[in-house]
């Protein structure tokens, strides 16, 4: 295999080569919580730069539950023309464009102002930075099935907006991450326990998008190899629960790993393991392989072409590349003339390990801000500077957010409906 075949997917479509544009939270919302001209700028950018398949910073399917206050937001038709043409600016160079779903659980700042909730009431551990986040409350049963529904609905506004496909979120400690990690979920009911139990959201969600999608529109999944926590959702798990994926029709699954806790998608693990400088979760990629029907991709520090290489000529389908390309977003072009570039992030030595995991997050996200706006990123930024540009914009999109979920209630609750229940 090379690294600019074509990649064929159980769906029956295929992807012009086998890079990928991994996720990236770019909290770019617009005041209403959908696509700002900026996020369609950026993906401009990405769509110029030949990879063969894109794939969108996190998606919420409920407007109460964010991973970032600017945050896009697709759980009605409010706003669909604007998703329509972020489709297709997306796919207009003939890259797949895939909307990730996501629901944060537990990993939701306090200052958002909405309830918290969970598999179980069990905190995040951040040390200091520990009270930015609520304990959350258990999910009910009726909760429970409220997601499953919220995910299948976003999926087929998805396809209505011309997306290629979705890639629901089951990794980096999001809800569906908490659901599968006996250190989150302490359930006792069929929602906990047994690994089976602990994966029945996860593959009730995968049924229930699929139920509502076309037959070829794409449905991934992305996934943690492990959560480098001991006691955590293993690399045994990974491969049990890719085997339990292999029978619904999924038609990728991504992995990648860590958590807010434990960042190894940041190459920091807490269990004491060594992971590699470049290719964090290739050999678990590899493994997890010889058990999957559906095509595999590894997301995690690739920024070199010959490590690109090596990853697929190994027998892995697909390589994601993030910050590397919030750095360069011609790099496949680039790679695909010839050229070596390697773009990088001078890397972060504070002793604070969530301080330094926000920061490497914030360098990543002032890239974005650049591209967004027609400028040349700058991987040489102070990560110091990089963190107080977010935290200032931060802030100011927690107010926006705070507004935006305030005319919510008024309206859902003008119409009579419950105060916390977001019209549909």
């Amino acid at each position: 295999m090379n690294l600019f075949d074509k990649l064929a997917l159980p769906n029956g479509s295929s992807i012009p080569n086998r890079i990928a544009k991994a996720a990236m939270e770019e909290n770019m919302a617009d005041a209403n919580q959908a696509p700002s001209e900026p996020l369609m700028r950026l993906y401009q950018a990405w769509a110029n730069g030949g990879a063969g398949l894109l794939i969108t910073g996190n998606v919420m399917v409920d407007g109460r539950a964010m991973t970032g206050p600017g945050g896009v937001v697709l759980q009605d038709a409010s706003h669909l023309d604007q998703f329509k043409r972020w489709a297709q600016i997306g796919r207009e160079k003939g890259a797949q464009f895939w909307l990730q779903i996501n629901h944060p659980g537990r990993q939701m700042q306090a200052n958002l102002g909405q309830p918290t909730l969970a598999p179980s009431a069990v905190a995040l551990d951040l040390g200091k930075l520990s009270k930015r986040f609520n304990t959350p409350k258990a999910m009910t049963q009726e909760q429970i099935e409220e997601v499953i529904q919220r995910f299948a609905r976003t999926a087929s506004l998805a396809e209505r907006a011309g997306f290629t496909g979705v890639e629901i979120h089951a990794a980096h400690g999001y809800l569906l991450s908490q659901f599968l990690s006996p250190l989150s979920n302490r359930r006792t009911d069929q929602w906990g326990g047994t690994l089976e139990n602990r994966a029945r959201l996860l593959l009730q969600i995968v049924t229930a998008v699929r139920a509502v999608v076309s037959p070829t529109f794409a449905v991934a999944v992305k996934l943690n190899s492990a959560d480098f926590q001991r006691g955590g959702f293993s690399a045994e798990d990974a491969r049990q629960v890719v085997a339990l994926l292999n029978p619904l029709s999924v038609d990728l699954v991504e992995l990648s790993g860590g958590s807010y806790e434990a960042p190894a998608m940041q190459g920091q693990a807490r269990d004491g393991r060594t992971l590699a400088r470049e290719a964090y979760f290739v050999e678990f990629a590899r493994d997890i392989r010889k058990v999957a029907a559906m095509p595999v991709m590894v997301t995690g520090g690739i920024r070199r072409r010959q490590v690109a290489e090596a990853v697929i000529q190994s027998g892995v389908d697909m390589v994601g590349i993030g910050t590397a390309l919030a750095i360069d977003p011609q790099l496949p072009a680039d790679w695909r003339m010839g050229a070596n570039n390697t773009p990088e992030l001078a890397p972060i030595t504070w002793k604070n390990k969530p301080l330094a995991s926000l920061a490497n997050m914030a360098a990543v996200k002032f890239q974005l801000r650049k591209i967004s706006m027609g400028k040349s990123p700058n991987p040489k930024v102070s990560p110091l500077r990089a963190l107080v540009v977010q935290q200032v914009s931060t802030a100011c999109r927690t107010r926006q957010y705070r507004r935006w979920m305030a005319d919510q209630l008024k309206r859902v609750g003008a119409k009579g409906s419950p105060a916390q229940q977001p019209a549909a």
